[in-house]
């Protein structure tokens, strides 16, 4: 008989639990200000870095929201976050994004070469807008995480097949909002990430433009490469804190 084996979880993880839990039975209501990070290592009895990243999962599955100065605040949210499992918006592991990444490589390389075949002016000019916004982001991380999701999904819509559109839709929580806190700490970190993350998105939009399927196929694939990448030296990184 094969058993499945039983992982230890993470101190956040348990941390991140308890504070989700306290929000599905009410003890924590929308717009209630939490304790300050400090005093809820206090009160868990665990480190602040455990406290920070337990919220930062919070904030992926978008239970809470941290305003400057202020604090950590619940937000107000939709039933289906509290019932959806909370082991999928904790923050993943190299593995985890390594799998997402393969999956992307595989649906994403489609939209693109749909998209390059499809596209309409309008898809064309939505696509643009985005563009737009990523050129002004000028290191602001949550306007480049809410214009690089855009400028993905404009793309799927791009490709004109209800079924790999509808495929990235349902999916889109789990690919980017697992990832954005990892991406905030190194993909938005530095100017020339930035600038090169642009440039890529360019790229891809000027094959669709041009109507050069294998050109987008290609240029989707570099970009998502470039990712994997980035987020490898960034866990490298991690490693050796």
């Amino acid at each position: 008989m094969k058993y499945k084996q039983i992982k230890a979880k993470k101190i956040y993880e348990e941390v991140a639990e308890a504070l989700h839990e306290m929000i599905r039975t009410g003890q924590l209501n929308p717009g209630d200000r939490l304790d300050s990070v400090q005093q809820l290592a206090e009160n868990f009895q665990v480190g602040r870095s455990a406290i920070r990243e337990a919220l930062s999962a919070l904030k992926a599955m978008g239970l809470v929201e941290m305003r400057q100065g202020e604090g950590t605040f619940i937000k107000s949210f939709e039933a289906k976050q509290i019932i959806f499992p909370l082991s999928t918006a904790i923050l993943m592991n190299k593995e985890d994004i390594a799998n997402l990444l393969e999956f992307r490589k595989v649906i994403e390389t489609g939209i693109s070469a749909a998209a390059a075949r499809k596209r309409t002016e309008h898809d064309l000019e939505a696509l643009k807008l985005v563009l737009e916004e990523m050129k002004n982001v000028k290191g602001d991380s949550e306007l480049g995480e809410k214009a690089d999701f855009k400028f993905h999904l404009a793309l799927s819509e791009a490709s004109h097949n209800p079924i790999l559109s509808g495929l990235m839709s349902q999916v889109s929580e789990l690919l980017f909002e697992t990832q954005k806190e990892t991406r905030r700490l190194w993909l938005f970190s530095k100017q020339t990430t930035i600038e090169k993350l642009y440039e890529q998105h360019v790229a891809i939009y000027e094959a669709i433009l041009e109507q050069d399927e294998e050109k987008a196929r290609k240029t989707m694939f570099s970009h998502l490469d470039n990712v994997e990448d980035i987020l490898k030296k960034y866990f490298k990184e991690k490693e050796v804190q």
